[in-house]
């Protein structure tokens, strides 16, 4: 009766005889029932038996009350397994599911995940290494101002807590309970209004130290749309890993990330043609560069169905196991995701109902009064009990948990640098018999540390590094703070791996292939220049040289300032936001400075709308029959291309300072304005007095007189009348007309210089303000 089952629990006496046994039995025979009718075998016991498989149906409740569960014998000739906890050591599951034998003792359920353990991942060896950090705060308070009557909310209210390394942590909570809050605190997002103290290791934490081994990875993942996979991984690491490491050693690096996140395949794939989980991964991805230690994650399940979430939360649990601190605010994850996470830290009105473990949740919950109903999600029960739908539980909750009933509670808030020994799994390099001695870091190399098992030292101060042969041994604290870059001779001001210029070169060509992929700021732009200049150069077809349409001639001239003017200014309206949102993720993560990017930016528009604008221009002034004078042709050109990156200059203000839905209302609407004091609507002498200062702040006065002036002006000879009588043959006098005769060309140009560099200078402090308003 081999492999036979039965509905009856039956065992194998060591006679191979079958006999029916009781639960009772069963535990006197070193087997064990949990309560939720899962198995388990008592530690440190052997089970003897000759190669018979039974299997044998055990009524129990699931997760969901299925009586689903089945109960695995097996009898073995070889020698058998050692069982620790219930659970086999080894994967001999596997072989009972390929019909082997190399498994004794009873087996429980395989857990949903155990599949994807099969695949093994692959260890991110060549990444620099990093000590692992814990990260403590003590009475956290923060408060934002509701206004100048109604004072200060608190948000944050005394709040204490220890995140540890080679932990997965999810902050949980309702919405306002103050999630995003503490996170964007721990990471140094914030940092006005907020009171309290931050320990890093049992130290005080430097900020700027701390922001440079710390990433934050945002809820939308903010990506370049028109990079691909490993383009993108190659900047982050050019950016990230500085130019001490070679070429070949970034490469292996970017392998090896792309390998374990399972982006391989996907390398060659711009990112706005990623599915969901893609993004999400690469977000990481490009984070996980450079190693580290602590990694904060907003909501990094949201948009994503369930499997894209599983696959998400067990990379944070893999890389959490690799040393790192994982930090992460989840919104009412599934009980399979929940179960995932290592340490919960629930908030509720901006105090903490619990703390601990997660299985430790429903025990404290039931001490408190509060039960768990057996079919509901533990995540789901306690957001209910969070937003009082069981009463009014959130006091009591608070009292109980700064009382240290639960999880850690306040008996981990006195942890010190001590407790860094515990935790010290250096990139999935776990070190076995670690004892509570200090630790010796000691730089051997300017991207990786090693570890010293020597005597502690005393001296927390850092010693400087005559050469990079030289060992300087330095504190776990000191190494965490200070990143590899920081024990390189030269050292940055701006604290960033590269140095202002390589930053500045990295980003020049990142944007230069962005803007040369993307159809609407190329491809789409190019033809709408050339089609519009066509379609004028046709409807005012040689009529520059007519003294009878000298008025029609100026009407050419000035839309072909406003079209220059407006198609540089709405693109980047509507495209500079996105570029915002990726900048202020890649700075604050300490990628490159605000300079780098805002030159780099610069730089690489100028060619495109010198192009853009000139092709328009070439067409509409040979079409039209414009005086055939090179000096000529290059004054009118360069008008119209100054006047075009005057107005890119004012969409890039409006689209840094703004939304793009208030940028695209606002940035024809400053227009206007702008337009109506031009000078060709109203003469500049029929202006009254009291606003004819106005007309010194429209750039576009300046286009189109510097274009009228390149047209007419430098005494040009009389014009060609096709009529009986033209009034205006001379062309001095239709300036004297339109009250240009006393103008001056390199005025205009001067005047149109001037503007953009103030619109640029501007732009960039309204960048460095939104940046600094962001904390």
């Amino acid at each position: 009766m081999a492999g036979g089952v039965f509905s009856t629990p039956f065992i194998l006496n060591h006679k191979n005889t079958l006999r029916v046994v009781t639960i009772s039995d069963l535990r006197r025979r070193n087997f064990g029932f949990h309560q939720d009718g899962h198995a388990a075998m008592t530690p440190g016991k052997k089970m003897e038996s000759k190669s018979t498989q039974i299997h044998l149906p055990l009524m129990g409740r699931g997760s969901r009350g299925e009586l689903n569960e089945k109960v695995v014998f097996s009898q073995l000739k070889s020698h058998p397994e050692q069982l620790n906890n219930g659970q086999l050591l080894g994967g001999s599951q596997i072989n009972l599911c390929n019909g082997g034998a190399a498994m004794t003792g009873l087996v429980p359920k395989v857990p949903n995940d155990y599949g994807d353990q099969k695949k093994p991942m692959a260890s991110l060896t060549h990444l620099p290494k990093r000590p692992p950090v814990d990260i403590e705060f003590s009475d956290l308070s923060y408060s934002v101002s509701e206004g100048r009557k109604r004072g200060y909310k608190s948000l944050l209210k005394c709040i204490n807590g220890t995140f540890r390394s080679s932990e997965l942590t999810a902050i949980m909570g309702p919405s306002g309970a103050g999630k995003s809050t503490l996170m964007n605190i721990l990471a140094g997002y914030k940092t006005s209004n907020v009171s309290g103290s931050i320990l890093i290791n049992g130290k005080e934490r430097n900020l700027r130290r701390f922001r440079k081994l710390s990433c934050y990875i945002m809820q939308d993942d903010c990506l370049l749309p028109h990079l691909t996979v490993r383009e993108a991984m190659h900047v982050s690491a050019n950016l990230k890993l500085g130019k001490d490491m070679t070429v070949t050693a970034k490469n292996i690096v970017i392998d090896e990330i792309l390998e374990m996140l399972g982006l391989v395949e996907a390398g060659d794939t711009r990112t706005i043609n990623l599915s969901g989980g893609q993004k999400k991964r690469l977000s990481i991805a490009l984070e996980l560069v450079n190693n580290p230690p602590v990694m904060f994650f907003d909501e990094p399940t949201s948009g994503l169905d369930s499997s894209s979430c599983f696959q998400c939360i067990s990379l944070l649990k893999s890389l959490a196991r690799g040393g790192r601190t994982i930090i992460c605010t989840i919104h009412q994850p599934s009980a399979r995701l929940f179960e995932m996470f290592d340490f919960l830290y629930t908030l509720a009105e901006g105090q903490c109902i619990y703390q601990g473990s997660v299985s430790g949740l429903v025990p404290f919950l039931s001490s408190m009064g509060l039960h768990c109903p057996s079919y509901h999600n533990p995540a789901d029960y306690v957001m209910e009990v969070a937003t009082e739908e069981h009463g009014d539980w959130v006091h009591k909750l608070v009292i109980a948990v700064n009382k240290g009933n639960c999880g850690r509670g306040q008996s981990s808030t006195s942890s010190s640098s001590s407790s860094v020994p515990q935790n010290c799994n250096y990139n999935n390099q776990s070190k076995n018999n670690i004892k509570k001695e200090a630790l010796e870091i000691i730089i051997d190399k300017p991207t990786c540390t090693v570890i010293d098992m020597s005597e502690p030292t005393l001296n927390t101060e850092k010693q400087a590094i005559p050469n990079s042969t030289n060992l300087a041994p330095v504190t776990c604290t000191t190494s965490l703070l200070d990143s590899s870059e920081s024990f390189t001779k030269k050292q940055h001001n701006a604290g960033f791996p590269t140095s202002g210029w390589k930053q500045f070169w990295i980003l020049l060509k990142r944007t230069f292939k962005s803007i040369l992929r993307d159809q609407m700021l190329t491809h789409l732009r190019l033809c709408s220049h050339t089609v519009v200049g066509l379609l004028i150069g046709f409807l005012y077809y040689d009529i520059g040289s007519d003294a009878a349409k000298v008025m029609s001639n100026a009407g050419c001239i000035f839309f072909t300032v406003m079209f220059t003017m407006f198609t540089a200014m709405m693109p980047t309206i509507l495209t500079f936001p996105t570029e915002m949102s990726v900048f202020v993720r890649e700075h604050l993560n300490y990628w490159y400075s605000l300079k780098a990017f805002y030159f780099a930016k610069t730089m690489a528009d100028l060619p495109f709308q010198i192009v853009f604008s000139g092709v328009y221009v070439i067409i509409v002034y040979f079409m039209t029959g414009q005086p055939m004078q090179t000096d000529r042709v290059l004054m009118f050109t360069t008008i119209n291309i100054l006047t075009a990156l005057v107005a890119q200059s004012l969409g890039l203000l409006i689209g840094a300072g703004m939304k793009v839905e208030t940028g695209v209302y606002l940035g024809p609407v400053t227009t206007i304005p702008v337009v109506l004091f031009s000078g060709f609507f109203v003469n500049f002498n029929a202006i009254p007095s009291y606003l004819q200062w106005l007309t010194y702040l429209s750039y576009v006065r300046y286009g189109f007189e510097g274009a009228m002036l390149s047209v007419y002006g430098f005494g040009r000879e009389k014009l060609h009348c096709s009529e009986a009588y033209c009034h205006f043959r001379t062309p001095s006098l239709f300036l004297k007309e339109m009250t240009m005769d006393q103008a001056n060309f390199w005025v205009d140009v001067g005047a149109l210089s001037a503007f953009f560099v103030f619109i640029r200078v501007i732009s960039y402090l309204v960048l460095r303000f939104k940046l600094k308003m962001m904390q």
